[in-house]
């Protein structure tokens, strides 16, 4: 069964926003529905809405701050807790056993809103595992994605990523994914979205949209002339609770 839907959503300039403490960003700002395709027993098309919500400065509203060690001693950790992270981890958060819901991200795609232009796309290969057969597997593969980019990519305003992914036998709760930009260890932006409930052994596709805070041009020079110093953490969670961390690095100076 398949089911597909869009969302947009916006980010702030964390660097330089400054907001009263009574005006909290990280509100809902609405969803976009769309009809999901029609599974392969024939069974009608199904509506879904997914909710966004706005990138916001944790130190603004009053989520405690906390550190990557703190969190590491942690049975459970909570969005509240990586919202309040002020770097990169160094370390993933959780373990690929968390998984318990057996997420698998199969493709992911951007794209340029303005043109439509295909700026990345990868597919995940089917596996090619014999039954039975045992495989020395790295823990970790498929946890990190390196992007490289032209500079023009970090004077784009909107982009949109679609992600495929397929879940297990398990019903999936309020899923939701926070993702945190840091240039050098400072926070550059941060985005929260929530894809809402998931059918068991279910294929799902969303298209994010990311709209992204202009950045000056000393940042985008910095950025462009230190390669793989722009960093970002995804966390994944179910009914609160982190379920996957994936983690990325970027070059802006592709074609220069």
């Amino acid at each position: 069964m398949s089911y597909s839907c869009t969302g947009r959503g916006n980010s702030q300039d964390l660097s330089s926003a400054k907001k009263p403490a009574g005006n909290n960003p990280d509100r809902d700002t609405g969803g976009t529905d769309s009809s999901a395709d029609t599974s392969s027993n024939g069974s009608p098309k199904q509506t879904a809405a997914m909710k966004v919500k706005k990138g916001c400065n944790s130190t603004d509203v009053g989520v405690p701050v906390t550190t990557e060690e703190d969190l590491l001693g942690s049975t459970v950790i909570t969005p509240e807790d990586v919202l309040g992270l002020q770097k990169i981890t160094e370390n993933y958060l959780c373990s690929p056993d968390e998984n318990v819901y057996n997420i698998d991200f199969t493709r992911f795609k951007i794209r340029d809103m303005e043109t439509g232009t295909v700026l990345f796309e990868i597919t995940k290969p089917p596996s090619t595992d014999k039954a039975g057969e045992k495989r020395d597997i790295d823990p970790n593969a498929g946890r990190f994605v390196r992007y490289q980019f032209t500079p023009a990519f970090l004077r784009l305003r909107q982009v949109g990523a679609t992600v495929e992914f397929t879940v297990g036998d398990m019903p999936i709760e309020n899923f939701r994914m926070i993702e945190r930009h840091y240039f050098r260890e400072k926070l550059l932006k941060s985005f929260d979205f929530e894809f809402g409930f998931c059918m068991p052994s279910s294929k799902n596709t969303c298209e994010h949209i990311y709209e992204f805070p202009p950045l000056s041009e000393d940042i985008i020079r910095e950025m462009v002339l230190h390669p793989y110093e722009t960093q970002s953490d995804s966390f994944y969670f179910v009914d609160n609770k982190l379920v996957m961390h994936n983690k990325a690095d970027y070059s802006y100076n592709g074609g220069t």
